[in-house]
């Protein structure tokens, strides 16, 4: 696994996100309306949706929003289409991030993402200007309710078709090839004693970029203003934030 700061750095933004879990339910409903919409409502042939369902059942999100929601995707109830939209820019000391939304109006979130970037020393790029920096990888985060043999667990993990796995404690942390993600997912389900925290094809940066203090504090800041959007999914970036 390539170094300690991509697992710092998951830790920093999951504490972030545990803090404003309400928040949470606005965004995992779109990206559920969105993967019914594109996928249709049956979880076991749409990876997307199974996975933003299991991202509401880690978040205790009420059974009936995830079905109003589904129905509303359904045509059960009037709905709109969200547009799929990745921004891209840089943050402090020259940190690559990356930022993929879900909107009905362009226009609005493009201001906020600028206004976001603008405040906190950065600024919004072109397309392109970043995502070359990334991967799309599968991540998963597993927690245990024991001790793990780590040994025996990558044995798992890489014959499920994983690349690597990084263990703080009793949180593991695995890296696989996007495609191998839902068997490596279905795989560790089987297992007892561990709970899957977050599983999904993420944009992770090649190179990171250590921060001091005052860069560290101003890079989290920019990430928790594009972050605080509910138009915003996911915000990717190369900060290294050291513990």
């Amino acid at each position: 696994m390539a170094g300690h700061s991509k697992w710092n750095n998951i830790k920093h933004r999951k504490g972030r996100q545990d803090e404003k879990r309400g928040k949470l339910f606005t965004k995992i409903s779109k990206e559920i309306y969105q993967a019914v919409r594109t996928g249709g409502e049956n979880p076991e042939t749409n990876l997307a949706l199974r996975a933003a369902l299991d991202k509401a059942k880690q978040v205790n999100m009420p059974k009936d929003n995830i079905d109003r929601t589904i129905k509303k995707a359904t045509g059960g109830l009037d709905g709109v289409d969200y547009e799929h939209v990745v921004y891209e820019g840089y943050g402090p000391a020259g940190t690559a991030v990356y930022v993929e939304a879900l909107t009905e109006n362009r226009n609005r979130t493009a201001a906020e993402i600028r206004l976001a970037f603008n405040k906190n020393g950065g600024s919004l790029g072109e397309n392109g200007c970043v995502s070359f920096m990334f991967a799309r990888r599968g991540r998963l985060i597993l927690e245990a309710e024991q001790p793990i043999d780590e040994e025996e667990l990558l044995l798992l993990v890489l014959e499920a078709g994983g690349d690597d796995m990084q263990v703080s404690e009793q949180t593991v942390y695995i890296e696989t090839d996007p495609a191998s993600l839902d068997n490596v997912r279905g795989q560790m389900k089987q297992l007892d004693g561990i709970t899957i925290a977050e599983a999904e094809a993420a944009m992770i940066p090649d190179v990171m970029v250590e921060l001091d203090n005052d860069k560290a504090e101003q890079a989290a800041a920019l990430i928790e203003a594009l972050e605080d959007s509910d138009d915003v999914q996911h915000v990717y970036h190369n900060a290294d934030f050291m513990p």
